[in-house]
């Protein structure tokens, strides 16, 4: 086959009266099942609005860390206490290790040469 045949085959295959241009005989058409998924979903949207106006309605103005502390549940109250325990340990840790073990000044060490 020759390059002018192929160009034949392929204008005559792709003819203007056989290209619908992605319009095929359904074209246009939608289904009622299609309507009726849109309708429920927009309440389903409309109906999640009005919830979520309304539990922010009931939200405080301005949070108060003492009530939000005294109500938190009890794990997360032992949570915090322990990880001031931790921060605590290590502030001493740190505080030992800066002031280095008892006789050992920075005078004393070996001389370098």
């Amino acid at each position: 086959m020759s390059t002018g045949e192929v160009t034949y085959f392929v204008a005559q295959y792709l003819g203007p009266d056989q290209d619908t241009g992605g319009q095929g005989q359904d074209f246009g058409k939608s289904s009622p099942v299609g309507l009726l998924l849109l309708v429920v979903f927009g309440i389903a949207v409309v109906l999640l609005v009005r919830s979520m106006t309304k539990h922010l309605k009931k939200l405080p103005v301005a949070f108060d860390q003492d009530k939000a502390a005294a109500a938190a549940p009890a794990r997360v109250k032992r949570a915090e206490a322990a990880r001031a325990a931790r921060e605590e340990a290590e502030a001493e840790e740190l505080a030992k290790a800066e002031s280095g073990p008892p006789g050992d000044s920075a005078g004393d060490g070996p001389a370098k040469s």
